[in-house]
């Protein structure tokens, strides 16, 4: 094996039996957007030489990086031209070779050669007034309005608002829809008992379980008829405000407690603590979690969100919607990742450790949870809010330990954010919940909460110029095999 295929396999973290001349980035689960990363970096370091985005977009196949490699070592060679058949490059620098097929799922004969894009990575499916993303410049805003301002200045009430029903409330419409949300808090006792026996399961599983119950209570509607605008919008207003305490209620059961009543004029993330906890939150909890949603409220069609606008393409309820976009949710590399993060803090120790860990787990081709994104080729925005509240717990109870540690791990992990691999969301979300006294495994549910209002604008949206969500697949297996008889069985 030459030296470039055993540099492929080692940062892949493949074997060598894998490095057929159809390998090529998002084509195996290993060369995602982060092993593409990495295997930049590793190229700059074996050969000594810096990998610009136009190169990055280049080297995208094996046979790719091969013929880099083997310019390298003969100057006169040219450098590798990108494939003429490919589509011109999306904003992610780190977007999909194409991929010839035969696309499945239409009548007729088989269609002419197709380009995959796998993941759907590039591909813009609909027109959206809810969130914008610019991954470029780091640029985050919930219908028009920057995280950063909101994230300051505006409560989760008055964001759900925004996100809900298309405009920031004025004093009026927040008491309104404030009520409305205190009104729906109150859950079915047998949504209650399901989430007692469920006690010993994690919390996401034991969320998605109980949101699926409440499909079961929600009003009935006439036979054959779906579920209207209108009451898709209450429906998801009263998730809003019981999927929290789902998440509270559920606790209060593992910890061994009932379920604290809150109080009536209590806001949304005080109401929350209060049956979390089962004591009166502090201020500065109060202020923490309440950002915590704000910033995580929305963020586009992310896998979640598309899931949820999936369902409601198909003409599923709204609790239908959510249930699936929670499933969707949990997997480990989307809000999974917030769980995992934390356990940089205990896996690094110390602020000393960091660069050691590092480069131990860029060694064997693992990702640092807490850095890159899909979208985002720079500091995702709303890292700096989660930041600024562990800093203010870790003033408060005077241990910057964690703080310490996960700064000295982006320290180490600087040279790649040319690459697009930043700090994330996730890198100091988690530490703000361990500061409040939280369980780790609380860090997606937490995540959930405040994604609701998010999901539930998006499936609206959705909703209001609805269409079935269908797209195709590109055949690659056999065709036309004969079946066998008995005999021959």
């Amino acid at each position: 094996m030459s030296t470039v295929d055993q540099l492929v396999a080692r940062t892949l973290g493949i074997t060598e039996d894998r490095l057929t001349a159809d390998l090529a980035y998002q084509s195996v689960r290993e060369w995602d957007s982060l092993g593409h990363v990495a295997l930049m970096v590793a190229l700059e370091q074996e050969y000594g030489v810096e990998v610009d985005d136009d190169l990055m977009l280049e080297l995208r196949t094996l046979d790719a990086v091969r013929a880099f490699a083997d310019g390298l070592a003969d100057p006169a060679a040219d450098a590798p031209a990108a494939d003429p058949a490919s589509p011109a490059p999306a904003a992610d620098p780190a977007s999909p070779a194409p991929a010839a097929g035969t696309a499945s799922g239409s009548a007729g004969a088989p269609a002419a050669a197709v380009t995959v894009h796998r993941g759907l990575e590039g591909v813009t499916f609909d027109h959206s007034a809810v969130t914008l993303i610019d991954g470029a410049e780091g640029t985050l805003e919930y219908r028009g309005y920057s995280i950063h301002d909101l994230a300051e200045h505006a409560s989760f009430e008055e964001v759900a608002h925004l996100l809900v029903h298309g405009h920031l409330p004025d004093p009026a419409a927040l008491e309104v829809f404030t009520k409305q949300l205190r009104a729906a808090r109150t859950l079915p006792a047998p949504v209650l008992d399901l989430a007692r026996a469920l006690a010993h399961a994690h919390p996401v599983e034991a969320l998605r379980t109980c949101v699926s119950a409440l499909g079961a209570f929600a009003p009935r509607r006439a036979e054959g008829t779906d579920e209207s605008l209108a009451e898709a919008r209450e429906a998801g207003v009263e998730l809003i405000a019981r999927i929290p305490m789902i998440v509270a209620a559920h606790h209060a059961f593992r910890s061994g407690r009932e379920p604290r009543r809150p109080r009536e004029d209590a806001g949304h993330a005080e109401a929350f603590l209060t049956v979390l906890l089962g004591e009166e939150p502090t201020p500065a909890a109060v202020r923490v979690i309440d950002k915590g949603f704000v910033v995580h409220a929305d963020h586009g069609s992310n896998a979640s969100a598309f899931t949820a606008r999936v369902a409601i393409g198909c003409r599923a309820d709204m609790t239908a919607a959510l249930t699936a976009a929670i499933a969707a949710f949990s997997g480990s590399v989307h809000g999974g990742a917030a769980e995992r993060a934390i356990k940089l803090v205990d896996e690094v120790g110390t602020p000393e450790n960091a660069e050691a860990h590092v480069a131990a787990l860029q060694s064997r081709g693992e990702p640092v949870m807490g850095f890159g994104h899909r979208v985002y080729r720079t500091e995702d925005p709303r890292m700096r809010h989660l930041r600024a509240s562990v800093v203010e717990l870790s003033e408060e109870r005077g241990d910057r330990t964690g703080l310490d540690v996960l700064d000295a791990v982006a320290a180490a992990m600087r040279p790649r954010q040319r690459h697009g691999v930043a700090p994330n969301v996730d890198l100091y979300a988690g530490l703000s919940y361990r500061l409040l006294g939280l369980p780790d495994d609380l860090a997606v549910a937490l995540f959930v909460i405040g994604r609701t209002a998010g999901w539930v604008a998006q499936a609206l949206e959705q909703h209001a110029n609805n269409v079935l969500i269908r797209p195709l697949l590109a055949y690659a297996g056999p065709r036309g095999l004969t079946y066998p008889s008995g005999a021959a069985r």
